[in-house]
Formats: structure tokens, C-alpha cells, sequence
């Protein structure tokens, strides 16, 4: 796909918020929580203080990974509904200014990082940014649908430096974190694509259901959601999580499945022909069970990764 420069320049209005804005806090958020999570499942102790500054780094380097994907993605951006009040679209903040504070922001993590941890963790965050910005934003996103299988590992690394950081080592168990996030991913972004295609189509990103049709979409979503299900039996496999784990993971993954089934069943993204009352209603229902499944999917991930978190703190305490 060819870029089409259609954003403002910059006219230097910039505030600290649209430099927050630029380094996609709720995505942040949620690498931050998972990272701290595979940082306490890890069969280390470490006090509060690096701990602190181990997350610092990896937040600013989620954010990092952010700035240059919209420094990238620009044009994208000024197209889509959802994401043109973003601080470049708007013109608060130029893309050579984005692309500066990404990089600074970049080397400041990994290089903060590798003092105050070790070279494996560090080294993981520097290929976790350079996966999301050029693997990802500059290849896959706007060359193949499976864009978000492939580039989904970038979100799932973050437990896995968190373990890292405080092991030294990638094992088994912090690969069975990183698994949890990348088989997440498709149902979870695919789910949002369904209610989302015209936005997709006007941005030219060649998203699962534009290409491979939205029947295809809501069938993998459906066997993403069982190959979920069956990884989040792993941490009780490898003992990394116990009886409580289990009970909850039972319930968010029967829930999750349930509601990748009414995905499968329904009409989501599909076009509807107006003069067809029905086929308009059963087009607003599909759409309602893909909205339903994206927002349970953001629920899901941090309870599951919250139970795990629980799970390992009382097991230190009693």
C-alpha cells in the first residue's frame, strides 16, 4: 500500500497530554500490568525500588513503540474514524518531532534497562520495539491480513522481559505468558475489525475481514478462542499457577468461548442491503456480539493475568 500524506505539519501547539496521547497510554497499561506480572510469577525476589524502575522501562518502551508507530502511521491515522484525533492528524504534534521522541524514548528504555537489570531483558525490549515498529507498522500491517497474528507477538513480550529482568533467562513458563497474549490477540483485534471494516477499507489495511471476507474472520476468531482456552492450562501443567488459576481461568475462558460462538453464529461485518429490515437487524446484532467479545477480551486479559499475580503474591505471604 502506497502512503498518502493527508495530516497537517505541526504548528508546534503541542501540550505534555498529546506526548502522552503519542505513546498510547491504554495500550501502555496493559503492558505494564502483564509485565509486572511475569516480574512476580518469577521465582525471584526483588524489592520495590528496581521493580519500579524495571516497569518505568518497559513503560517507557511500550510507549516508545507507540510514538514511532504513529510517526509511521500518520496517514493511517488522518483516514480512521477512531484514531484521527490523534496528536499528528490533529497537527498538535509534527512527525519528525514524533519520530525523535520515539527514538530518544527508545534508547532511554533499553539502555536504562540493561543497568538496572541485565542484557536478555534489555535486549527483549529493544527486538519488542523494533518487532512493533518496522516487523510490524512498516511490513505486516499494510501487506498481509495476517498482520495481527504475526505482529500480535509484539504485545505478548511483555511478561516475558518482566521475567527476564529479575531471572536473567526465557523458560518455559514466561513463554507460557508471552502464548496467553499472542493466541489472545487475533480474536481480541479481529473482534474490533467486524464493526470496524469501512474504517479498515478507507485506510486501505488489508485487516481479516476485508480481505478474507467477514464469514472466514468470525470462524478463526471462534478456533483463536479454543487454542486460548487450551494454553491457559499450561501454567497448572508447569505449576506455575494452582487451584485458584484454574477456577477463574475455567470461567473467563468459557465466557470467552461463549461469546466467540455468538460471533460465529451472528452476521458481524457483514453488509446488509437496505432494503432488507431484517437482514439490516441481524447485521446491528452481529455487530453487537464482535463489540461485546472485543470489550469481554480486554476484561479477560487482565483478570487472567491478575488471577496469576494473586495467585503467586499469596503463595510468598502464607
Amino acid at each position: 500500500m502506497e502512503r498518502v500524506e493527508t495530516i497537517p505539519l505541526g504548528i508546534g501547539t503541542a501540550e505534555p497530554a498529546d506526548y502522552l496521547a503519542l505513546m498510547k497510554p491504554r495500550v501502555m497499561s496493559l503492558v505494564v500490568f502483564t509485565a509486572w506480572v511475569g516480574l512476580i510469577c518469577a521465582p525471584v525476589n526483588i524489592s520495590i525500588l528496581p521493580m519500579a524502575v524495571i516497569i518505568l522501562c518497559i513503560a517507557v518502551g511500550a510507549g516508545a513503540s507507540g510514538a514511532l508507530n504513529m510517526w509511521y502511521d500518520a496517514d493511517i491515522d488522518a483516514a480512521m474514524t477512531r484514531t484521527r484525533k490523534r496528536p499528528i492528524p490533529r497537527g498538535t504534534i509534527n512527525r519528525e518531532t514524533a519520530l525523535t521522541f520515539g527514538i530518544m524514548m527508545s534508547f532511554f528504555a533499553v539502555l536504562t534497562l540493561w543497568m538496572v537489570s541485565n542484557i536478555v531483558a534489555a535486549g527483549l525490549l529493544a527486538f519488542t520495539i523494533f518487532f512493533y515498529a518496522v516487523i510490524y507498522t512498516m511490513w505486516l500491517k499494510r501487506s498481509t491480513p495476517q498482520n495481527i497474528v504475526i505482529g500480535g507477538a509484539a504485545g505478548a513480550f511483555p511478561p516475558m522481559i518482566g521475567w527476564a529482568a529479575v531471572t536473567g533467562e526465557i523458560t518455559i513458563d514466561s513463554t507460557i505468558l508471552f502464548l496467553i497474549i499472542f493466541l489472545w490477540t487475533p480474536a481480541h483485534f479481529w473482534a474490533l475489525a467486524l464493526y470496524k471494516t469501512g474504517d479498515y477499507d478507507k485506510a486501505g489495511i488489508p485487516m481479516m475481514p476485508n480481505v478474507k471476507g467477514p464469514a472466514s474472520t468470525r470462524l478463526q476468531i471462534l478456533i483463536y478462542a479454543l487454542l486460548l482456552a487450551a494454553i491457559c492450562v499450561a501454567p497448572i501443567i508447569t505449576g506455575l499457577a494452582g487451584m485458584m488459576y484454574g477456577g477463574v481461568a475455567l470461567l473467563l475462558n468459557l465466557g470467552f468461548v461463549g461469546l466467540a460462538f455468538k460471533v460465529w453464529k451472528s452476521r458481524a461485518g457483514e453488509r446488509a442491503e437496505a432494503h432488507d429490515e431484517a437482514s439490516l437487524y441481524a447485521v446491528k446484532s452481529g455487530d453487537l456480539a464482535a463489540r461485546n467479545l472485543f470489550a469481554y477480551s480486554i476484561i479477560y486479559l487482565f483478570a487472567i493475568f491478575g488471577v496469576l499475580a494473586i495467585e503467586n503474591l499469596l503463595a510468598g505471604v502464607l
